[in-house]
């Protein structure tokens, strides 16, 4: 089996590629910022600590490996951090691919966002694929500017030859989400009775053992310099079809109140201005907010057709992170997770 370099090993996206990659019989070196275990030990995972954005950390970490994921990242709305997002998100891929490439690896499989869809290709009638990337003139806040600079550090790679696959997960829902990540927050939101109102938007709600596995199979599978969406076919849904189904789950009723978008950002940059006084990060930042005026639905059949992409039911998703939260007290326990079942103790 291969030695395989995974940075963000101890995130909720990375800790799940750590469990995939250790499931098929690899041997994972996992670079995590805190020195953090992805999981409990196990005798073919290494822990490194360290920082993406340092160089001779990344090569000692890549020393031997046969290929790497780079799955590391910066994820804030926070405009406070927005130097440090592009120093991580765009700087540290760099870094991370140069030293790979100079540890002579045969793949790298970088790990982008959704985030840098060109969602207006809507308009036209049909949903966006991966070939539909934002261009640089696109309206967005740091966070996304980061990851899209990024991509195109990638791109500009791969179309040299290197050996690089890029994966943008959609918004993955499941267990193990410890921050928890904005996605998460939703569902933990929910079960504690704060969500009052909503706004109107969409997402693509997927399973995170889904995008996991899509991570391996890119590694397998993925052609270099091509990128894959990682979502669901059957993940579309407007925030108020994702409260109905948790509404299902916990038995908590699902917030009747919308709020316009265009009332979300004006107080998504009153809040700012308080909190930047404060020296506190946004509740919400406008950058979260002006997101959301545009639903980010997308065709994920590229990822399905190529690569295998498993297709898990999002309401199962939704229901291991409900488990998940209740069983590790981010919220009182729900109807189904009264005897906590086989999936709220997975990391």
């Amino acid at each position: 089996m291969a030695r395989l370099l995974v940075t963000g090993g101890s995130g909720f996206i990375g800790g799940h590629v750590v469990t995939a990659a250790l499931r098929r019989g690899h041997h994972v070196v996992a670079l995590t910022r805190d020195g953090a275990s992805p999981g409990p030990a196990h005798p073919r995972l290494v822990v490194v600590s360290g920082d993406v954005r340092d160089p001779e950390t990344v090569r000692h970490a890549a020393e031997g490996c046969d290929a790497v994921l780079h799955v590391a990242g910066l994820y804030t709305f926070d405009p406070a951090r927005a130097a440090e997002m592009l120093e991580v998100n765009a700087q540290g891929t760099r870094n991370v691919m140069e030293c790979a490439l100079a540890a002579g690896v045969a793949r790298i499989v970088y790990t982008g966002t959704v985030g840098t869809t060109d969602f207006s290709v809507r308009n036209t009638g049909r949903l966006p694929n991966e070939d539909d990337v934002a261009g640089p003139g696109a309206e967005m806040g740091p966070y996304k500017r980061s990851k899209l600079e990024a991509e195109r550090i990638v791109a500009e790679m791969a179309a040299q030859g290197a050996p690089i696959v890029t994966v943008c997960p959609t918004a993955p829902v499941g267990p193990g989400d410890h921050k928890p990540t904005p996605t998460g927050r939703i569902v933990v939101d929910f079960m504690r009775g704060r969500m009052f109102a909503y706004v109107e938007t969409g997402l693509n709600f997927v399973h995170v053992s889904d995008v996991a596995e899509g991570h391996l199979l890119a590694l397998e599978r993925g052609r270099d310099g091509a990128r894959y969406l990682l979502g669901s076919r059957d993940g579309n849904l407007t925030l108020a079809q994702a409260f109905g189904i948790l509404s299902g789950i916990t038995g908590r009723r699902a917030p009747r109140v919308r709020v316009p978008c265009a009332v979300a950002v004006g107080f998504a940059h009153a809040t700012a201005v308080v909190c930047r006084a404060l020296r506190r990060p946004p509740l919400v930042g406008p950058e979260a907010a002006r997101m959301a005026s545009t639903p980010m639905w997308v065709d994920p059949s590229r990822s399905v057709a190529e690569l295998g992409l498993p297709q898990t039911p999002v309401a199962e998703a939704f229901r291991e992170a409900v488990d998940w939260f209740a069983y590790h007290g981010y919220a009182n326990a729900p109807r189904s997770a009264v005897a906590a079942g086989s999936t709220a103790g997975r990391t």
